[in-house]
């Protein structure tokens, strides 16, 4: 029988490397719903290519634009998510929209599907409660998919938790490892964006180079896997073959290895791990070289000031909604060149020094619009901190 497959995101990053996958196994799947926002000519190419059921659309522009070119066409285009109805329910959904954007989505899709295949850290870290009782409700296997956490799910899954004693999440460091203090101040948008291992989406991409990316996942750990934060760390690993080492009360400490590639992850997490990767690319082996030139170090906060964060992330309730939707803002902002690379760091000091931060900070939000009023302070207030000072 052909899995049903829902992706949201499906012309990002994570989105394309799923459809590249499912191509190779075509015969094997049925494309129930694609979303996505603004890339006109992808989605085109993927009704085109794929015939989903429903394509979700979320730019008004790109929609009205989507929905006249194929209105003889027998996938439905839509513009809200609430107006889905799946059934029977798709085997796997992919929620891969980038930003708090994706939390919506993915609450609206959570009763549709069988299998939730989280790649967006932001939803997890703005919503992960709601996220978790709906699935509940719904009876749904949520399986993480960014490399460092499908490795710590594979680690410890046959574990308890008190038997841990730390989970290191491993980051390459980006473009500007080895760079010095003084040589942040002349950083572009060109020059952060150019990733020394991983091929990933612009928010992504200069999220790894200041480090928030390590800073996200960790808070998304505590959430999916229910640790303590003094029981997670971050270290730098250059050669990004090691996506999570952990270290257990017994003396044996695991690590787990593969090549740089999100293949790995998404198709091991689709076909339940029962494939050769072989079928979905060419690995290139080089087991020898790569063994010899596994590093670890420890965080510099000269280069990545932004590690200190991590001793601010469970400061109240809400801590890390508002850091996570003040740096969306800043690195959209850096993207536009309208401010610095350092400015990304100094605006996220300067809301969590604001006057009314603890009154946001310390709410314990039971909703989704309760989410999205801190989600929506926290933007405004580096807004106005950003063009009306």
């Amino acid at each position: 029988m052909k899995k049903k497959i829902t992706i949201l995101g499906s012309t990002g990053s994570i989105g394309l490397t799923t459809l590249n996958i499912i191509s190779k196994k075509k015969n094997q799947f049925i494309v129930t719903l694609l979303a996505a926002k603004n890339n006109y000519k992808e989605i085109c190419k993927q009704i085109n290519k794929y015939n989903p059921i429903y394509f979700v659309i979320a730019n008004p522009a790109i929609f009205k634009k989507v929905k006249k070119k194929f209105k003889n066409k027998k996938t439905k285009i839509l513009d809200d998510y609430t107006k889905i109805k799946i059934k029977p329910k798709s085997d796997v959904t992919i929620s891969a929209i980038p930003g708090t954007e994706g939390l919506l989505p993915t609450l609206s899709i959570i009763k549709s599907t069988k299998k939730l295949l989280l790649a967006n850290k932001e939803s997890v870290i703005c919503g992960w409660e709601l996220i978790k009782n709906e699935s509940f409700k719904y009876k749904v296997d949520i399986v993480p998919i960014d490399s460092e956490h499908y490795s710590i799910l594979q680690l410890i899954k046959d574990y308890k938790i008190d038997q841990i004693k730390k989970i290191y999440l491993t980051a390459s460091g980006g473009p500007f490892l080895n760079y010095k203090p003084h040589q942040f101040k002349k950083i572009k948008p060109k020059d952060a964006l150019k990733h020394p291992k991983w091929k990933m989406g612009k928010k992504i991409t200069i999220d790894s180079s200041t480090l928030m990316n390590k800073i996200l996942e960790l808070i998304e750990a505590q959430k999916l896997f229910n640790i303590p934060s003094k029981k997670l760390d971050i270290l730098i690993h250059p050669n990004s073959l090691v996506h999570a080492i952990v270290m257990f009360n017994n003396g044996l400490t695991k690590m787990l290895y593969h090549q740089t590639t999100m293949i790995i992850p998404i198709a091991n997490a689709i076909f339940d791990e029962e494939i050769d990767i072989g079928d979905f690319y060419k690995p290139k082996i080089k087991i020898k070289n790569d063994i010899e030139n596994i590093i670890f170090r420890r965080v510099d906060a000269k280069i990545f000031p932004i590690i200190k964060l991590k001793d601010r992330v469970n400061e109240h309730p809400s801590t890390s909604i508002i850091i996570n939707s003040t740096n969306e803002v800043l690195v959209d902002q850096f993207l536009n060149n309208n401010i610095t690379y350092n400015d990304i760091i100094k605006g996220i000091k300067h809301v969590l020094r604001d006057r009314n931060y603890k009154e946001y900070a310390i709410k314990k939000p039971k909703t989704i619009n309760q989410i999205l009023d801190i989600d929506i302070w926290a933007k405004k207030k580096i807004l106005n901190k950003l063009f009306n000072d």
